[in-house]
């Protein structure tokens, strides 16, 4: 079910953002249609051929030439996209934080909110070209998905480590060893208390590598909370969009560092769930 809904969304999004009826929207809006339905209303009251003929003439020509205008795509239609698109991303988040704390959704919220007093602020700054500047904000929407993954992945671990008794574990890695010097001559003891030694070192691997994954997660995640911060305190003087993307691109490093850094650990613990 969840697979035919993400395919649906995907469908949805591709449509409205990928493959944008231009030509439909500069037909059916409003304004358009007031202006052919009343010329040719006009023309009908007034018995006059030639009004209805002329209406039907620019409208062509409208058709014709306004879907192709980037000029008029910027002023009248993409930010329509754009409400559409945010509509949409905030729909998915919202799903997707269902599995968060309470403190964690409000970090992600927030940094949302951060983003839109980013956005906000760059609009107003008369040095940022505008078509340069959508480019380097499309990198704030990346690291926001970043940040929302992150927090679960994060979630999904400590509810885990909850789930688990460290100390038990290293309690019973003792206990083997010791089982194992025991043992002495007798083979049958010694070899199922190794056998049950490297079980327990594995959990115990698991453990420290899930630990090390918080440690940096956690720690990038503060860095983008404090960075999206420090941009908004910093964009109303920035001289060039240039000075945004360099940060932001650090940002992007740094998540990406933290993603192979989850990789890593995802097979590690798939490897070690297939020996136990």
């Amino acid at each position: 079910m969840d697979g035919i809904k993400s395919a649906a969304r995907s469908m949805a999004t591709d449509a409205l953002f990928e493959r944008r009826p231009y030509l439909k929207m500069a037909f059916a809006n409003p304004f358009n249609l007031s202006l052919v339905g009343g010329g040719l209303a006009a023309a009908l009251l007034t018995a006059n051929p030639f009004l209805a003929l002329a209406t039907l003439g620019v409208e062509a020509i409208w058709l014709l030439h306004a879907p192709d205008s980037a000029r008029l795509r910027h002023i009248l239609w993409d930010p329509r996209f754009e409400k559409l698109k945010q509509a949409l991303d905030a729909q998915e988040r919202s799903r997707r934080m269902a599995g968060l704390s309470e403190d964690a959704r409000a970090r992600v919220e927030g940094l949302v909110a951060r983003q839109e007093e980013i956005r906000r602020l760059a609009a107003q700054n008369p040095s940022f070209a505008g078509d340069l500047l959508r480019g380097e904000l499309v990198k704030t929407d990346h690291l926001v998905d970043a940040f929302l993954e992150m927090a679960l992945t994060c979630a999904r671990y400590e509810s885990y480590l909850q789930n688990v008794d460290g100390a038990q574990i290293a309690r019973e890695k003792k206990r083997y060893e010791q089982a194992i010097a025991d043992a002495g001559d007798d083979q049958a003891q010694s070899s199922i208390a190794k056998r049950n030694l490297a079980v327990v070192g594995k959990r115990l691997d698991k453990l420290a590598e899930i630990r090390r994954y918080l440690t940096v997660a956690r720690g990038q995640l503060d860095l983008i909370e404090n960075s999206f911060q420090l941009i908004a305190d910093q964009i109303v003087t920035m001289q060039s969009p240039q000075e945004l993307s360099g940060q932001l691109d650090e940002l992007l490093d740094g998540v990406e560092a933290v993603r192979e850094t989850s990789r890593e650990t995802e097979q590690l613990l798939a490897g070690i769930d297939k020996t136990m």
